[in-house]
Formats: structure tokens, sequence, C-alpha cells
């Protein structure tokens, strides 16, 4: 395997880690500042902002230097990010802190897209994909690593993953490689989407909120909803997670047979069908075997569309990436309180039927898009 490729795996995985390394510390965070969960939600919208702030940024500094210097810049700060900590007191403070968090993790997102599909063009085969399963490896082993340094200070913590991770990253950047489209050093503002980047933005949208609402309220759904024990109810997002990892894993392969059209179609269709089956059918199995089916469907959606829009040859390199990368976001970060709103006044299977339709419009989309 190519070291380039080994490479961008593992920043990948670093990025993964580090934030749920970071996310798995938050009651801690919360006990040490004494907030309510109100405060605690404000402060992690600060995430939000920042994430939805450098986004756009980036894709300007992909357009301007590249993607392997945004990369290399977006990576060590993100590392970095963590060694702030310590310097923490007061709740602005920490609001200043998550802001910094969402920036990094924002901007990292999108250079590390665009540094794989300049892979992707180097190498002439789809990967996308296997990296994106690389990331969600990295944020189960940093879910186990943050349950295992709960005994330690989480200044230790930090401190421990993120020169981990530095010494890491330190070796990953001098593989990185160089885009196939040269930068350019003219001005480039920013731009709205165009008509097939707003679809694939819209694609991502409804995909990433889909995958937001089952990773939020899966749980909950069947505990409540379908009256499973405390035991049982945590394996519908087992089995969601599970399957995303096994689908993007295998979905370079598939993309390559079926092509890119064909597979957003079967998987928007897939994912559509699980979740229909989950809360139509009153069974817990059937429920766990549908959050699967779903977790299965869209696994492979996000990685292609983010390689369709790296490959997008009428936007400047990296604009097209973070036009649906932002798009997709604000699915991601704001699908799952709508959907709790929904519960609240409608009932939580009925508040997950607006996912369906989401899902319904990502099948429209799909058959929208240019092979």
């Amino acid at each position: 395997m190519p070291a380039s490729r080994i490479s961008v795996s593992l920043i990948f995985f670093i990025c993964g880690c580090i934030y749920t390394n970071w996310s798995t510390r938050l009651p801690t965070i919360q006990s040490l500042f004494s907030l309510s969960n109100s405060t605690l939600g404000l402060l992690l919208l600060c995430v939000a902002i920042g994430s939805l702030t450098s986004m756009p940024l980036t894709g300007w500094l992909i357009a301007r230097k590249g993607s392997k210097f945004a990369t290399m810049l977006s990576l060590l700060l993100f590392c970095c990010s963590l060694f702030i900590f310590p310097l923490l007191s007061v709740t602005w403070h920490l609001a200043t802190f998550f802001y910094i968090i969402g920036v990094f993790m924002g901007a990292l997102d999108v250079a590390m897209n665009a540094q794989a599909v300049a892979i992707e063009q180097r190498y002439q085969a789809p990967m996308m994909s296997s990296f994106h399963a690389i990331f969600s490896v990295g944020m189960m082993l940093g879910a186990l690593s943050g349950s295992f340094f709960v005994q330690f200070s989480t200044t230790f913590h930090f401190t421990v993953i993120s020169t981990a991770c530095l010494v890491i990253a330190m070796g990953c950047v001098f593989f990185l490689i160089p885009d196939t489209v040269k930068p350019s050093n003219e001005g480039i503002a920013l731009r709205l989407p165009d008509r097939s980047m707003l679809f694939m933005g819209l694609i991502a949208f409804c995909a990433m909120l889909g995958e937001g609402a089952m990773a939020d309220w899966s749980t909950n759904y069947l505990k409540n909803v379908l009256q499973t024990n405390a035991a049982t109810a945590p394996l519908g997002l087992s089995a969601f997670s599970a399957a995303m990892t096994l689908g993007r894993f295998g979905g370079d392969k598939i993309r390559t047979k079926w092509g890119d059209r064909r597979l957003i179609m079967a998987n928007s269709a897939l994912a559509l069908l699980g979740l229909v089956l989950a809360l139509l059918v009153p069974s817990i199995w059937v429920a766990i075997s549908g959050l699967f089916l779903v977790g299965l469907g869209l696994s492979t959606i996000i990685p292609i569309v983010y390689s369709v829009a790296g490959h997008n040859k009428s936007l400047p390199n990296g604009v097209g990436l973070a036009m649906v990368t932002t798009l997709g976001y604000f699915g991601f970060l704001f699908g799952p309180p709508v959907i709790g709103f929904l519960a609240d006044s409608q009932g939580l299977r009925t508040a997950l039927a607006f996912v369906v339709l989401l899902f319904g419009i990502m099948l429209a989309l799909s058959r929208k898009i240019e092979e």
C-alpha cells in the first residue's frame, strides 16, 4: 500500500480518535465548570459555529495553497488544540475552547478529504469509503480509550492523547501529496454551490441528518417506544455503527462495479427500507435489523459525495468539497435537535418519520446525479 494512502488513513484515524476522546470527557467538563445541561448545550453550539466558520475558508485555502498545506496546518493545530484545556478557568474560556475545537476539526474535515481526493486522482481508483471506515475505527478506539482514561484527570488524559496523535501526525505529513490541479494564487471569492453541487450538498444534508438522528435517538426509540430493556436498547446503535464501518470497508469495490449514481440510489433505498421497517414493525429485533440496514445504506453515501465534489473540475481545488461538507454539517449538527423538538410535540416515532421523508428526498436527488 502506498505510504501516502497509509498516512492519510492515519490522519482520518487521528481525527476520529481525538474527537471521541474529547467528547467522552464532556460529563467531567460539565462537572468541573458546574454547567447546567442548557449551558453545556449552548457551549456545544460553539463547536458547530466554529466548524461552519472554518469549512468554507478551508476550501478557499486549498484553492490557494493546496490540500497538502491545508491538511498539514489543520492536522497539527487540531492535535495541539487539547493542550489549551489546562489554561481554562471560567465559562467564557470554555466557550472559546469549544469554538477553537470546532474551527480546527471543521478545517481538518475538509482538508483531509481533499487530500484523499488527491490520492484517488493519483492512483485512479476510488478510496474514499476506506478512509471514512478508518475514521469510524478511530472513533470506536477513541471511545474505548476515553473509557480507560476516565480514571485520570482530564488534563492528563488530553495531554497523553494529543501528544500521541501529534507524534503520529508529524510522521504522516511527510507523505502527503500535492494536488493534481495546481493551486491558484489568484484571489478566489467564496461561492454559492452551482446546481450539481447543490444536489450533492442536499444529499449530504439528508444523509448526515439521518446519521446524527440514528446516533442520538435510536437507543431512545428502542427503550421508550418499543419498551425494550436498558441492556438491549443500545444494540440498535451498535448494529447501525457496525454496518456503517463494514459498508465503508467494502464500499470502494462496489463503487467501482456499480458507479456513483447507481450505488447512491441503491443505498438511499436501503436506508429508507431499513428505517421504515424499524418504525412500522413492532418488533425489537426487526427494529435492530432495520437500523443495521440504515447503517449499511448510509455508509458509502458521504464518502461518494465528498469524492464527487472533490473531483469537480468546474470549481477551484477544494471549493466544491467545502460546499458539500458545509451543507452536510448543517444536517449533522442541527438535525438531532429538530428530531427532539418534533418528538416532544408529536412523539418519537413520528419525529423519525421525518427522517424517512428525507431519505426519500435523497433517493429522488440521487437520480439526478450525472455519471
